[in-house]
Parts: C-alpha cells; sequence; structure tokens
C-alpha cells in the first residue's frame, strides 16, 4: 500500500509545501499478531498526518523511517505511544536534514531485517548489552575490545568507527554468517556492534551469543544518536566521515574526514549515487569531476545509452529484459549486459 504518484509529481508537491519537515526513525522487536491489519491502519493515519518514509511491519516488529511535517511531530509520537506495545519507543532524529522521502510506503514483510537466518539461531530475549554513546567510547578502549561493523561494506566505504572490523558482506542476509566466521575464536573477547540507527545490532548480538560470544554490547541509538551525544557534548567523535542512510539524502556528514574514493578516478569522495540511467541504478561513489564527465553515470556506457531518443531505449530496455529473464541474471549485472552486446552503437 503506497502512493502511486510519480516521482516528479511527488517532488512538485514537495516544493510546494510551505512547512518544514524532519527525518526520524524507529524501530521495536515485537509480537505483532496480524501484520497485513496493522499496516492498513498505519498507512491510513499516518497519510493523515502527512507522514512520508519507508515502514517494515513483520511478525517481528516495526522498522521505520519517515519525514514528518513539523507540526505533526508531537501527534505523530503521541499516536506511536498510544499502541501499548510501542509506548516506550524512542525517536532518534537526523543528523542532517534533507529531502529524504518523496511517498509513504509500508510493506509487510518476513522480517525487519532481512538477515534470512534460521530463527533458532537466535534468541531475541537474549541481545547485547546497550551502551550509551560516551559509555561505548569508553568500552572500545578497553583491553580485548572488537568493534564490529554491522553494516553493508558499501555503507562503511564512507564512513566508520576507526579500526573496525568491516564485513566484506554486501546484504543483509550476508552479515551475520558472514561477521560470525571473522570473530571465530574470539568467543572470550569483548564484542562492540554498532549500524546506522541500532536495529540491525539487535538480532545480530542475539546470533552471536547463541554462537557463545560471552560479552557483546551494542551502541544504543547507533550511529545517529552517537553523532548527536558527541555534539552534544562537545567530543571528539570517533566514528569519522559521512553516515550512509537509506534514503534521498544518502548520507549525513558526521565529520569533516573524507574516507571514501570516487569509484571512477580513485580521488577522494564520499558522495553516494544511484546511476542516472535508471535502467542501471548502480550505487556508486562518484566525485563531482567524474559527475560532469559521465553525465551523473557510472559509465561511458550508461552515459552513451541515455543519449538516444527514448524509443531506441524502450527497444533496448525490452531485449535486454529478455536477455536477463532468459539467463536468470540479477539486476547488477544489466550494465555489463549492455556494454557486452553494445546495443547502441
Amino acid at each position: 500500500m503506497y502512493n502511486k504518484k510519480s516521482k516528479v509529481e511527488l517532488k512538485k508537491s514537495l516544493e510546494r509545501e510551505q512547512f518544514e519537515r524532519i527525518t526520524c526513525s524507529f524501530y521495536k522487536y515485537v509480537t505483532i499478531d496480524n501484520p497485513e491489519y496493522f499496516r492498513d491502519k498505519l498507512y491510513f493515519d499516518l497519510k493523515n498526518l502527512n507522514i512520508l518514509g519507508r515502514i517494515y511491519v513483520s511478525k517481528e516488529g516495526i522498522n521505520a523511517q519517515i519525514s514528518i511535517p513539523e507540526h505533526n511531530k508531537e501527534d505523530f509520537k503521541f499516536y506511536i505511544h498510544s499502541f501499548d506495545v510501542f509506548n516506550d519507543i524512542k525517536f532518534k532524529h537526523a543528523v542532517e536534514e534533507g529531502i529524504s522521502f518523496l511517498k509513504l510506503k509500508i510493506l509487510v514483510r518476513d522480517e525487519i531485517v532481512a538477515y534470512k537466518v534460521p530463527k533458532e539461531s537466535y534468541d531475541m530475549n537474549k541481545t547485547g548489552v546497550h551502551l550509551k554513546p560516551v559509555d561505548f567510547n569508553r568500552s572500545i578502549k578497553e583491553k580485548d575490545s572488537i568493534v564490529v561493523d554491522m553494516r553493508n561494506y558499501y555503507e562503511s566505504e564512507v564512513g566508520r568507527f576507526k579500526n573496525a572490523v568491516i564485513p566484506d558482506a554486501h546484504y543483509s542476509k550476508e552479515l551475520l554468517p558472514t561477521v560470525a566466521k571473522v570473530l571465530e575464536g574470539k568467543e572470550d573477547k569483548k564484542v562492540h556492534l554498532y549500524c546506522t540507527g541500532g536495529i540491525r545490532c539487535e538480532k545480530a548480538s542475539s546470533y552471536l551469543i547463541k554462537k557463545g560470544f560471552k560479552e557483546v554490547y551494542q551502541l544504543e541509538g547507533g550511529i545517529i544518536q552517537y553523532a548527536h551525544d558527541m555534539k552534544r557534548n562537545n567530543l571528539k567523535s570517533k566514528f569519522i566521515g559521512k553516515n550512509f542512510v537509506f534514503d534521498d539524502r544518502m548520507g549525513e556528514r558526521v565529520t569533516n574526514d573524507i574516507i571514501g574514493k570516487c569509484h571512477q578516478c580513485k580521488t577522494p569522495s564520499d558522495d553516494h549515487k544511484n546511476c542516472k540511467n535508471d535502467a542501471c541504478h548502480l550505487l556508486f561513489i562518484q566525485c563531482d569531476k567524474c559527475a560532469e564527465k559521465y553525465n551523473d553515470c557510472c559509465s561511458n556506457a550508461c552515459n552513451e545509452f541515455l543519449q538516444l531518443d527514448i524509443e531506441t531505449q524502450k527497444k533496448i530496455r525490452k531485449d535486454e529484459n529478455k536477455k536477463v529473464s532468459s539467463a536468470k541474471l540479477s539486476n547488477k549485472f544489466r550494465p555489463k549486459l549492455y556494454k557486452l552486446f553494445n546495443y547502441w552503437k
């Protein structure tokens, strides 16, 4: 259930708004007996409050990233807290504001984070010890401490805690097995987990505890709360760079450090974007010079494709989709197919 207006129409609607918006996120692992009914109710009520964003509802809980009209902020919080199971939910406000969402989308999922691990491999009644940001800073300095980034690899490319273990995982379903393998033999160490807002660390900590790890800690409120607390307390952030976010902002700057590199020319850059060629839509890092050179595309191939007339583009995409389907290839191989068959030459 979601708004079906075009992206252009939605952007125009936002530009006409005469009020400010705030971006926030929240989550909770809790039993929801009828997620479909709850999804429908939530959509109707939040639509009336002019809420935009992306919300996942599951039998195991809720995971939300949303944009709220500032004048509706208190009404929204009161509404969420009016549910008995959500009366203790904490809201995390964006580190940097900007246009984050264009529409409201609420989806029913099997999991609120798609780890896809067997249910017997974790117990959500046993999770890691939550540490407030200041305490997290102190704890990671102690002997035998390990800091683990519980996000996908491309997120850590632009921002991370210093000396953190960065799992080589590009999808959520790869994360838990990859982390467990990397930490094998270190079950007696003090393992500290962090992620964007805290949700990915909940099941991850439970998973590691089930694997036999003795001391598992997690950053309360994630990077978002950490950045706020460091600024509020005038403390030096041990997280450097940008916090990647899954909305139109693509990132929030936490410190001025630029630790990423342009995927095309390798110069320092931490600006993620999706390839302008919608048939590709590859997520990558691009500096300003390469953005101009490649017209915001990931390659010359995609840039050249965009120069074709619309009807030719449609024909190529139609033919290419047949080949992807027949070869059973995923979307990430689309740019390679364009180059391979060189359709537009």
